[in-house]
């Protein structure tokens, strides 16, 4: 028999395919006021509350950028509400993280009376979309209109006291404007503390030799939102007999330890290949003083000697990124094939590999370091991939305009999450 408990199975509640969700709809019937900016800040859309809360039209405001649509009052020299929004905007285009701002001041113009500001106070929230390159693509700006609820306090009404609620709002509103105004003090003290840090970054990568080499471009990004120095360096050294020495490191960790690190090697191995014969004893020589420096272990460095005179590239590596050598019509040979464990990382000492290639005048060579094509939870190949496609897309570029085309094309010319040290010459 049938357990009368259980249901038939024409009676059980049937799955019912729906349509598609509208979003656009959704968008422009959501409560809350929305506008949509692009990475350029330029107003890509709004929906119909953030039409109503600034009495403009979508057709007044598609397409403008987002400050000359609301500029500040003129008629306020106090008037802040710009420049704090732009620079929340700002630090969602650099931490793709979003930013909540604290309740704040912002006049709008009035939709009746032409060069009339309405006073109005804004609770406002800023979202980043990031696009399928893992850049922001749009930021999602969320403006609640709190004027009525700071402009009826902290004044009693009627002349009476405040109720315990009303009290409790006002509390919670003053530490609101007292967090941002130690929010803001902090992010200044940030700002100032790492330009310290990164003046001292690029003193240390000072390298006498490089005015020489007209057709060479350096980088030296710091890691974006790092407040300390890192341990990343280039170095160029001229020699003897016609031959110069080209090299990028990378010292594992941060701080001004990773960079105190960062110039005793960085010094070492410009010594060292001048005093040696050859990219792998240099390395030699750099893995013995690795030994002794506490911090070294584990750093990467790649050395390169180019023979101007024989047309040849020797070079040796220590667990580093392979250097590009890009030829004319943009083909490219990694150097690859002389490379060992990084510094100290071997129980015994062994000699470094060494191998060499030739070069046409005119091709160029591209070192750098991890930061430039590692990506979290990629594989190494696909850092590599791109790399070099984008080098043959810019073949023909000089090397400054190279570096920074490099830059924008993986993404990284405002930093990324490691240092990026890089170094491109026309041979």
């Amino acid at each position: 028999m049938r357990d009368e408990n259980i249901p038939d199975e024409d009676a059980r509640p049937q799955r019912v395919a729906r349509p598609g969700v509208d979003y656009r709809a959704l968008f422009a019937v959501t409560p809350s006021p929305y506008m949509v900016l692009g990475p350029d800040l330029v107003i890509a859309d709004v929906n119909e509350a953030a039409c109503r809360v600034t009495g403009r039209c979508r057709e007044d405001l598609l397409g403008r950028y987002l400050f000359d649509a609301f500029p500040d009052n003129p008629a306020d020299p106090d008037a802040e509400g710009v420049r704090k929004l732009h620079a929340s905007l700002h630090r969602v285009l650099r931490s793709k993280e979003r930013d909540t701002m604290a309740p704040m001041k912002y006049d709008i113009p009035s939709a009746e009376q032409p060069g009339v500001f309405e006073e109005r106070w804004w609770s406002a929230i800023n979202t980043p979309v990031l696009g399928p390159d893992g850049q922001v693509a749009w930021i999602i700006h969320r403006g609640e209109d709190v004027t009525a609820f700071v402009l009826s306090h902290p004044r009693p009404r009627d002349g009476g006291a405040l109720s315990d609620v009303e009290a409790m709002e006002v509390e919670l509103y003053a530490r609101a404007r007292e967090l941002q105004r130690l929010n803001e003090e902090l992010r200044q003290a940030h700002a100032r503390e790492r330009q310290v840090a990164v003046t001292l970054q690029e003193a240390m990568l000072h390298s006498p030799h490089l005015a020489r080499h007209q057709d060479t471009a350096v980088r030296y990004l710091p890691a974006a939102g790092s407040l300390n120095v890192c341990g990343d360096w280039y170095e160029v050294v001229d020699l003897p007999e016609n031959r110069f020495a080209v090299a990028v490191g990378d010292v594992v960790g941060h701080g001004l330890e990773a960079a105190a690190v960062m110039g005793m090697l960085r010094s070492a191995l410009s010594a060292s290949v001048r005093a040696v014969e050859g990219p792998a004893r240099a390395l030699d020589c750099l893995g013995l003083y690795a030994r002794y420096v506490e911090g070294a272990l584990a750093t990467t460095v790649v050395q390169a000697v180019i023979d101007t005179h024989a047309r040849r590239i020797m070079y040796s590596s220590a667990g580093h990124p392979p250097p590009v050598l890009l030829h004319q019509d943009g083909t490219c040979d990694l150097l690859d094939q002389a490379t060992d464990p990084p510094l100290g990382t071997r129980p015994k000492h062994l000699p470094r590999p060494q191998a060499d290639l030739p070069y046409t005048p005119g091709d160029t060579f591209v070192l750098y370091t991890d930061g430039l094509i590692e990506r979290r939870g990629e594989d190494i190949d696909a850092g590599l991939q791109r790399l070099t496609d984008a080098l043959a897309r810019y073949a023909r570029h000089t090397p400054e305009h190279l570096a920074d085309a490099l830059l924008a094309h993986l993404g990284v010319s405002s930093g990324a999450r490691d240092d990026i040290a890089l170094i491109v010459l026309r041979l």
